[in-house]
Formats: C-alpha cells, sequence, structure tokens
C-alpha cells in the first residue's frame, strides 16, 4: 500500500508500524560499514553518462543514463517499472521488518507473485529508512516516493551519493508524466508510448462519462473513499492529493474536498452530517469491511442502509500508478454510474 505520509499520523492501513534494529548484513564479502564507506567515496562530479531530470518535488537530479541497479521503493513505482518492460533492473523493493510482514505489508500476493520479489529484495522504507539494507543492495539510482523522509533522501543523496528521484502523483495526471519521466531516464520508448497511450484512453473515456452526465443534468453523487477507519472515525484525501483526483475523475464529488489537510480523518458526527450518497472502501493489508462497521455513526448513514456501500481492492486505491487508472477508473465508474458507462 502506498500513500503520502498524512500531516499527522494514522494507524496504519496496513500492519502496525513500528521501529525495527535492523542487524549488520554481510553481502558480496562487504559489512554495512564497508559499502558504506564506499558509497561516501564515490566521485560526486556530473559525468557524460547522466542525464538530469525533474522529480515530483521538483528537485533536479543526474542520474546515471539507462541505470542497471534500481532501488524501488514505492509500490506504486514498481507497478510503472514492470509495466515499461524494466523488471530486470530493480534489485530492492520497499518492506517493513519480517516481523511485521516484511514484502506482504506493502504487496499483495499477487503482485509478489507475478512481479517475482523475494525477502531478499527488502529495504525497509518505512517508518524509517534502513540506509544499511539500501547500501547493500549497491543500487546505481534510488527511487523513492514521499514515505520516505526528506531528510533521509539528503543523506543517500549527499552523503552517499546516490541519485534518488521523488516520485509521487498529486493527480492522476501525473501518473503520466511519472511514466513519461522514467522511459527518459531507461530510454524506454515504444513500451512507454503504449503504455502512455492506453492511460491516456482510460481519462479520456472518463471525462467522456462525465461530460455526458453533464449533458443530460445529471446530479453528481456525493463519495467518502475511505482508506482506514477507527473509533474517531474515517481516513481519507482532501484537496491536492490524487485521491481526490481520482473521485472527480469518476464523476462525483468527495465529501472530505473541503477538508484542510491532505489526508484527513473524518470524524464521525463530520461523516454523518455530510451523509455521503455512496461509500468506497478499500480491503486489503488486514483491512477488512468489520473495521469500517465498527467506526462511528456507520450503520446511521444513508449509503449503509440503501446498500451503496463497495469495497475495492486497497491497491486500486492508495497506489498512484497505472494500474490505478487502468482498472480502478473502471470500476469506480461502474459502481457509480453503472448506466452510464453500460
Amino acid at each position: 500500500m502506498s500513500l503520502n505520509p498524512p500531516s499527522s499520523d494514522p494507524p496504519a492501513p496496513s500492519v502496525p508500524v513500528a521501529v525495527v534494529v535492523v542487524a549488520i548484513l554481510v553481502v558480496c564479502g562487504l559489512t554495512v560499514t564497508a559499502t558504506a564507506a564506499y558509497f561516501e567515496l564515490k566521485p560526486t562530479s556530473a559525468s557524460p553518462g547522466t542525464v538530469t531530470v525533474t522529480d515530483d518535488l521538483g528537485r533536479t537530479v543526474a542520474v546515471p543514463a539507462d541505470p542497471t541497479r534500481v532501488a524501488v521503493l514505492s509500490p506504486s513505482i514498481t507497478d510503472s517499472m514492470v509495466d515499461l518492460g524494466l523488471r530486470d533492473r530493480i534489485v530492492a523493493v520497499d518492506c517493513y521488518a519480517g516481523a511485521f510482514g516484511g514484502l506482504t505489508a506493502d504487496y499483495t500476493a499477487s503482485q509478489i507473485a507475478q512481479w517475482n520479489l523475494t525477502s531478499s529484495m527488502c529495504v525497509q522504507a518505512a517508518p524509517q529508512l534502513s540506509i544499511e539494507q539500501l547500501l547493500n543492495a549497491t543500487p546505481d539510482l534510488v527511487l523513492v516516493s514521499t514515505i520516505v523522509s526528506e531528510s533521509a533522501i539528503e543523506e543517500v543523496s549527499t552523503t552517499y551519493h546516490l541519485p534518488v528521484l521523488v516520485l509521487q502523483p498529486s493527480t492522476l495526471g501525473g501518473i503520466i508524466v511519472d511514466v513519461e519521466l522514467l522511459a527518459q531516464v531507461f530510454h524506454v520508448g515504444a513500451p512507454a508510448e503504449s503504455l502512455v497511450a492506453a492511460l491516456q484512453t482510460h481519462l479520456a473515456q472518463a471525462a467522456s462519462v462525465g461530460a455526458n452526465l453533464s449533458a443530460n443534468g445529471t446530479a453528481l453523487p456525493t463519495v467518502m473513499l475511505t482508506y482506514y477507519a477507527d473509533s474517531a472515525g474515517y481516513w481519507t484525501y482532501g484537496p491536492g492529493t490524487f485521491g481526490d483526483s481520482l473521485i472527480s475523475l469518476v464523476s462525483a464529488v468527495s465529501i472530505s474536498a473541503g477538508q484542510t489537510l491532505p489526508y484527513p480523518e473524518m470524524s464521525g458526527p463530520q461523516v454523518l452530517v455530510a451523509n455521503p450518497w455512496g461509500i468506497i472502501y478499500a480491503v486489503g493489508f488486514g483491512v477488512n469491511l468489520t473495521i469500517f462497521q465498527q467506526a462511528p455513526y456507520w450503520s446511521s448513514l444513508s449509503a449503509v442502509g440503501a446498500d451503496r456501500v463497495w469495497g475495492m481492492d486497497s491497491t486500486l486505491l492508495t497506489e498512484a500508478d497505472p494500474t490505478m487508472i487502468l482498472e480502478g477508473i473502471p470500476q469506480l465508474l461502474g459502481l457509480l454510474h453503472p448506466t452510464a458507462v453500460g
């Protein structure tokens, strides 16, 4: 599950997060200390074999031309890499500590199998990045989302001279921008063109549904999109997030669009007053319908009484990647506007 870090700390949608003590590893005869020293001694000057790009935080980064060993610390970025035929470049992926789920805390069983991910590839990315594990993977490029702290990104970039690109789109259109950025870095022309064309087609189809609804004078449904709940309320998406963009694109109105935080928890009374027409909730990583049923005022919501409540795979609602557009959008349109999409 991949999310921007919220301004406050909600319970993890997957497994409990704990600070993990990572043992010193020995990889290829190098201890962590020796590996770290190697990275510190790497030259920092740009070379002719680099490409300068701008990431989603506006950072200008010189990356190796066509890198071959890449640490990908976000499931959403892994999705894009695989879609572009770049799985063979990935040498490390984000994980929690083994005791707290390892790969299964961030990747579904289907993703692990289809993408051939193994525990030996694990680098703990949150709540604190394990730089020791990252360095032992000896990557020549690191791709991260903003789940990795800016201080950790700075340390990896300046102390160990590893190029770090932050890919965290705030809108669905930003997913396409990131695909094109990866295509530039890895020189994958045809696969990127094909993927971008498919993404643009799906976005255009969703926009067409919205245009038809508007032309017919159809009122848009109010929706709560929630990925976790507790005794206080429901965690959802505020303005300026890909989740908010997702709801708008499928011609719905988010009840959390007026919140001040990007990832707010709406209290039970707030949701009850908003009284959404429909509710979309995330399922997976230990989160199921029971979690939401135990949240405040659930049974009092009209959407629940009218059976306009739908669970969806959390990867389609929390990971801003091509699959969100290619699979998530058609599912949402089918649930919210079944007659409009046939």
